[in-house]
């Protein structure tokens, strides 16, 4: 199972504050813990969304574009991983050693489990799927 595993943003992270050395040296540890025990497929952390943009569709075929930055900061995410794990419960458990990710003290984490495309049942027709098979070997995955 793949989980994406979101760090939520807040004031400090959304103000552009690079983290500490302390900190990006702990994180380098932890990844590295994650890397050898074969969990973390990927992860990078995020700039503030006064960098990003929210493109926006409508029902009428409309396209909005609202560049940020945006002010729910608590819905804003700082960066990300993702891991392959067994369980959500593993996933967890791993959130739990995650070095204090935010200056402040206080942090969320959010963990969302990834479709794979067996959970797309007979939607996903074998046409579809060799196309995804395909899409994925040219990524390198």
């Amino acid at each position: 199972m793949r989980f994406m595993i979101l760090l939520k943003a807040d004031p400090h992270s959304e103000a552009g504050h690079m983290p500490s050395e302390q900190l990006l040296a702990d994180m380098g540890r932890f990844n590295d813990e994650l890397i050898k025990a074969g969990v973390m497929v990927s992860g990078e952390g995020l700039h503030p969304s006064s960098r990003g943009a929210r493109v926006r569709f409508s029902k009428d075929g409309g396209v909005s574009v609202e560049h940020g930055p945006f002010p729910e900061t608590k819905q804003l995410v700082a960066g990300f991983w993702i891991w392959r794990v067994a369980s959500r419960e593993e996933a967890i458990a791993w959130v739990k050693k995650v070095p204090m990710p935010m200056e402040s003290g206080e942090a969320e984490i959010e963990i969302r489990q990834i479709f794979e495309m067996e959970d797309f049942g007979d939607n996903m027709t074998p046409e579809l799927r060799e196309q995804e098979e395909r899409q994925r070997a040219a990524l390198g995955q």
